[in-house]
């Protein structure tokens, strides 16, 4: 499976992006091994994701949400949580 996620970040932040395996890319991302961005901004918290079965269906929603306001996002969380 393929991945995209959001994970707030410790300056409450949000960072997106897509794996293959999700676990150790959180992981990664506490450890200093994830993004430039999430390095400095550590600990994170998985706070979204989707599931895709292929690497460019994740990609074209990691761009797709990437283009989204804050508030768009914060909504699109909020919605998956209830």
């Amino acid at each position: 499976m393929n991945y995209i996620y959001i994970v707030k970040c410790s300056d409450g932040s949000l960072y997106t992006g897509w794996t293959n395996n999700l676990e150790k890319r959180i992981e990664d991302h506490n450890a200093g091994r994830g993004a430039k961005y999430t390095k400095a901004r550590r600990p994170v918290i998985l706070v979204y994701k989707e599931e895709f079965s292929t690497k460019q269906e994740a990609m074209r929603r990691e761009w797709e949400i990437k283009q989204m306001s804050r508030k768009e996002k914060l909504s699109m969380i909020n919605n998956s949580m209830s």
